[in-house]
């Protein structure tokens, strides 16, 4: 029985020929994939691993071109804000000196046409006070010739008498304009 025991183990347990000869082909295999296999294996690394070291550089570069862009893009824009208040600044104080020019220009012509007509109502007041003079010089030497009882033939008694009547019919009028 103790045999059979001693055989059990046995039975699990590689003879020394098969653990020499299993070294030496793992040694074989070993050499095989060190000098063949790793290699490429190793270039296959090194090529992705340069290709994502590439593909990050690129992505920097990129990156960097994005912010460069992004900036400069930043600085037309406020450029461009800074010029469109300029302009809008500028436009106001033209408006500004527009207006004042045309409200100036306004006044003057405002102040122009009072003025004519101011001296248009001061001739045709003038005119009526000629012709006004004139009928009632005709007048009051029409009623004094009927007062008298005849006509006032001499133009120089007529000139007269006209003249006298003007001259106080002005005092009566400046009398009650002073009042």
């Amino acid at each position: 029985m103790v045999t059979m025991a001693e055989g059990g183990i046995d039975l699990f347990l590689p003879k020394s020929y098969d653990i020499f000869w299993s070294a030496v082909i793992l040694i074989v295999v070993a050499i095989f994939f060190y000098k063949f296999f790793l290699p490429k294996f190793q270039s296959i690394f090194d090529e992705r691993t340069a290709k994502i070291e590439g593909g990050m550089a690129k992505a920097e570069k990129a990156q960097a071109e994005a912010d460069a862009a992004k900036k400069k893009y930043e600085d037309q824009l406020n450029n461009a804000r800074i010029d469109a208040a300029k302009i809008r600044d500028d436009a106001r104080s033209e408006a500004t000196h527009i207006i004042a020019d045309a409200r100036t220009k306004a006044e003057a012509d405002a102040a122009q046409i009072t003025a004519t007509a101011q001296k248009s109502l001061e001739s045709q007041q003038q005119q009526a006070l000629v012709s006004l003079k004139g009928e009632v010089g005709a007048l009051a030497t029409a009623l004094a010739g009927k007062i008298l009882g005849n006509k006032l033939s001499d133009a120089d008694v007529q000139s007269t008498m006209i003249d006298s009547m003007l001259d106080e019919l002005d005092k009566q009028g400046a009398g009650k304009a002073a009042k």
